[in-house]
């Protein structure tokens, strides 16, 4: 056996995709950092040994998706990948290389992998060390740190410190959360396992072992919650947990995950008769071996976000991520209970108790939360934040807590940069870790860019020309949004009130709204009439059925067949709640009419998305994040190249983009103007993209149509424009561009020659810095 020792100024333990960004974005803020993580591969469960796709707040709420560090690995992934991806099951090594490679390219930072933390030191509520074994070379290692950040999942590291932690369930009466169980118990939500299958060509046989569990009641799936949808990999509620201990009694859960998970794939091959058709020549192809843990110890933080923070609409002062998946909650015991998870029990009805009481964010995670009481010296992230196990319940997905790791390993650095104590942060450094977040291409709903070292925000902007906003109509075939939408005319019946989002240009020069017009079907013999109303909405994801002083009011009038149905609105610039030049959004709510379809628009135009009334006053998401047909008049100027110094970098409270105009050839270019010459070293430039929708709703091998492909950084010198930097064959929505020395101009441009398809330059963001620092 060998003896090792290593220091370091921030060392991460846990190398999921909570550890994995912390390590990256504290690494790369200069700062010396270790991560150790026990497994031969980074990302933890939505590595290949386990195999969870990321999934964060876009599943519930358009342009959601998670930014900074996850963002780049998730773009980079899918531009190499040749693999689909599949809910669960179907990651493969190119997403554990995806991780291998950044943390491999990203300077200051070394990885223990193969390696546990086995003990620690602490010394005047100081973590000083942690021990640590690598099996796999027989050596004890003690690495030293300045800061440390769990991201064991388990909070291995605050437990062996002596931090107070909290398992199980509270009790209602504790927090007063709607979701709590009225008596607090010890149990947690369970570990599933994944499997995955290949189609062989031909058909094939399975037989379940003897030692195996088997099915044979259609209840247990079909009434339980338990649906087999799709039959080509694994299911999250193959799941245990009570009555086994989720830490102690790990290895018994493996086993017994193990057994069922073969008896569910007997039940679905060989013996459902809604499946075995579809699974006749399909083999089984993998089987994993490490299960995925959803919950077990939560370190008690500064801060405890509890339910009422998943429902908080007002900001913490020291907010540093965001959440907007589900109160999901599961089940305890999984297989062994009457029904799976609640919303899954329900049959996935939008509109059920379940499905509505757990609709909640985007809300904002307070850096407080990610603070270890207890010690000193200590953040964590990941499924271990300081929360209830109601609050758990929304921000334990990946997605989120990779933005919650990244906010942790900001922080950390932000401390060592500052000479600040960690427990001070929250109080004294909040802002500096939003801004450093932001600049690292994070979003924070209640934080925008207002970096004083970012030449960009001084700039005059103008661009070579820029999209007007018209509607859409389901015609129309421009690839856009994200996602290609032409081809297929689609009518979503209006079994509710359903809202469209609009975005108006603002400001003195704003031309104000004369008209609106939606294209309907009425399917009856006979005219319809349907209430329908235009007000303000504060943000993108204002689902407020009553959002303040409505704008205008009317019924429509539908006759039988498809129309286009004007309506005359007459709002002036001067009504809107914006004064100042930047734009905003109206939503037009159209009552509910089960008679009558609206019509989808043929593209997803930036900004402009859907809702539908889940319950009483309450609206979500409709769709996967979808343009319903409509028509503005006059048209709005709603994509202005100001937007690219507007302080945020996706469509929230306005549309924060520029567009070109579709209808003009490239090169599409746009100019940042200074009064004096400006030094530029560092260029950032945020792209369209990579925002609508989910993660797992892009195919391989793929880059997102909005993103700019090949572009040109052009400087105005004393001899004329000049060429600084050309990239081509660029897939990521993210870059900073360390220019090879520094130019000193006072005009700058950013040239786009080509996109991935849309016919549009798309910028959301420029930042231009003097020094890479």
């Amino acid at each position: 056996m060998k003896h090792a020792a290593a220091e370091y100024e921030i060392v991460v333990c846990g190398g999921g995709l909570a550890g994995f960004a912390a390590a990256v974005s504290a690494a790369r803020m200069g700062r010396t950092v270790c991560l150790v993580q026990d497994r031969p591969v980074l990302g933890g469960n939505s590595s290949s040994e386990i195999r969870v796709s990321p999934r964060g707040a876009s599943t519930y709420h358009a342009y959601a998706r998670e930014g900074g560090v996850l963002a780049e690995l998730m773009a980079g992934e899918r531009l190499r990948n040749h693999e689909p991806i599949f809910e669960n099951g179907w990651t493969n090594s190119i997403w554990d290389l995806s991780l291998y490679d950044i943390a491999q390219r990203t300077e200051n930072l070394d990885l223990l992998l193969n390696t546990a933390v086995t003990a620690v030191s602490v010394e005047d509520g100081r973590l000083t060390a942690v021990e640590c074994w690598t099996a796999t070379a027989e050596t004890v290692t003690e690495v030293t740190g300045t800061i440390f950040l769990d991201c064991t999942g388990d909070g291995v590291v605050a437990a062996l410190a002596g931090c107070e932690y909290r398992y199980g369930e509270e009790a209602r009466s504790e927090f007063g959360e709607p979701h709590a169980p009225r008596a607090a118990s010890k149990d947690t939500m369970g570990n599933s396992l994944h499997f995955k299958t290949k189609d062989v060509g031909r058909p094939t046989e399975f037989q379940l072992p003897e030692w195996a569990v088997e099915y044979d009641d259609p209840d247990f799936f079909y009434q339980q919650g338990r649906f087999p949808q799709g039959v080509r990999g694994g299911y999250w509620w193959i799941e245990l947990g009570k009555p086994w201990d989720t830490i102690d009694d790990a290895e018994t859960i493996r086993h017994e995950l193990t057994r069922r998970t073969l008896g569910v794939w007997d039940w679905i091959k060989n013996k459902d008769p809604r499946t075995r058709e579809q699974t006749e020549n399909l083999a089984l192809d993998w089987l994993g071996q490490v299960p995925g843990k959803r919950e077990s110890r939560r370190i008690v933080g500064l801060h405890l976000l509890t339910e009422h923070d998943l429902l908080r609409e007002d900001a913490f002062e020291d907010e540093v991520a965001y959440g907007g998946w589900n109160i999901d909650l599961h089940t305890p015991g999984g297989l062994l209970a009457e029904t799976s998870e609640p919303t899954a029990a329900a049959g996935y009805d939008l509109r059920s108790e379940a499905s509505v009481t757990a609709y909640v964010g985007p809300f904002g995670i307070p850096l407080r939360s990610l603070i270890a009481k207890d010690v000193t010296n200590l953040l964590m992230a990941g499924r271990n934040v300081s929360a209830t196990h109601v609050g758990l319940g929304s921000v334990r997905v990946q997605a989120t807590t990779a933005i919650m790791g990244q906010a942790a390993g900001t922080a950390a650095a932000v401390a060592l940069t500052r000479d600040l104590p960690v427990h001070d942060l929250p109080t004294r450094a909040a802002g500096a870790v939003q801004q450093q977040l932001l600049k690292d291409g994070c979003f924070l709903p209640h934080a925008v860019n207002a970096d004083p070292a970012d030449h960009a925000r001084r700039a005059r902007v103008s661009a070579s020309s820029q999209a007007l906003y018209l509607g859409a109509s389901p015609g129309d075939r421009w690839v856009d949004g994200g996602l290609r939408e032409g081809g297929r005319r689609v009518g979503d019946q209006l079994t509710a009130l359903r809202g469209q989002w609009i975005p108006l240009e603002t400001g003195p020069e704003a031309p104000g709204l004369r008209s609106v017009s939606v294209l309907l079907q009425n399917d009856g013999n006979s005219a319809v009439k349907i209430p329908a109303r235009l007000q303000q909405v504060d943000h993108i994801w204002d689902y407020r059925v009553d959002t303040g002083p409505v704008l205008a009011e009317t019924e429509l009038t539908v006759e039988s067949g498809e129309h286009w149905i004007d309506w005359t609105v007459d709002v002036g610039p001067q009504t809107l709640r914006r004064e100042e030049a930047g734009g905003q959004y109206v939503r037009i709510d159209l009552g509910a009419s089960p008679e009558v379809q609206w019509l989808r628009a043929g593209r997803i135009l930036p900004g402009a998305v859907s809702a539908f009334e889940m319950a009483t006053g309450r609206m979500r998401r409709f769709g996967a994040g979808v343009t319903m047909s409509h028509r503005v008049e006059p048209a709005q100027h709603a994509y202005p190249p100001r937007s690219v110094v507007s302080g945020a970098a996706r469509p929230h409270e306005a549309t924060n983009l520029w567009r070109s105009d579709p209808g003009h050839p490239f090169e599409q270019w746009i100019q940042l103007d200074w009064d004096e010459a400006q030094e530029i070293r560092v260029l950032q430039i945020a792209f369209a993209g990579h925002l609508l929708r989910e993660f797992d709703q892009t195919p391989e091998l793929w880059a997102d149509p909005q993103t700019v492909r090949d572009y040109t950084i052009r400087a105005k010198t004393d001899g004329g424009w000049v060429d600084v930097l050309t990239v081509q064959g660029n897939g990521l929505p993210r870059r900073v561009h360390e220019l090879p020395e520094a130019v000193r101009t006072a005009s700058l441009r950013v040239v786009v020659h080509a996109t991935h398809g849309d016919p549009s330059a798309a910028v959301y963001e420029i930042r231009c810095y003097s020094s890479e620092g």
